[in-house]
């Protein structure tokens, strides 16, 4: 059920590839940018992996929430956005950006064409996080669903494609 955490050293030696795709992701247009979605699901469908894309996907996020969010995620995010993508829980205390963190491993995994979910129990941060994030994930031209549901356990939940 859990996977086996990977060091350190590769998170951050992933951090590091995903900020040297800053400079050239940072002067695109916005279209050159919402044009990189298209450009990643081709890469995928010639056989390169969502780990093969990670870096170059995250920069997109990241500037992409930077231009339509106003907010620029910090290497800790990143971090965070990279060990959520393996698999592995990141804890992180309030105010500290979960919701933007997941903007990154949300996307990534929103490239197959199978959707990506995020669940939250909260009403309010559900409808909230679908409003405000949904934004970045429309810009970068996927669609985002946001559904109530009746079942108590699993209250709320958005899917992206």
């Amino acid at each position: 059920m859990f996977k086996r955490l990977r060091p350190m050293k590769s998170v951050k030696e992933l951090l590091h590839q995903v900020n040297s795709w800053a400079e050239q992701i940072e002067p695109l247009t916005d279209q050159q940018l919402r044009d990189k979605t298209i450009t990643f699901k081709k890469r995928l469908e010639q056989g390169e992996t969502l780990d093969d894309l990670l870096p170059e996907a995250y920069a997109v996020v990241r500037e992409a929430d930077r231009r339509v969010l106003g907010m620029f995620p910090y290497d800790v995010q990143v971090m965070g956005a990279i060990v959520m993508h393996q698999g592995h829980i990141a804890e992180m205390s309030t105010g500290e950006g979960k919701t933007l963190t997941a903007t990154m491993p949300i996307y990534l995994n929103a490239l197959t064409g199978e959707g990506a979910i995020l669940v939250t129990t909260n009403e309010y941060l559900a409808k909230r996080d679908a409003e405000e994030m949904g934004q970045v994930y429309r810009f970068l031209g996927l669609r985002l669903i946001y559904r109530r549901s009746i079942c108590t356990r699993w209250r709320r939940s958005g899917s992206i494609r």
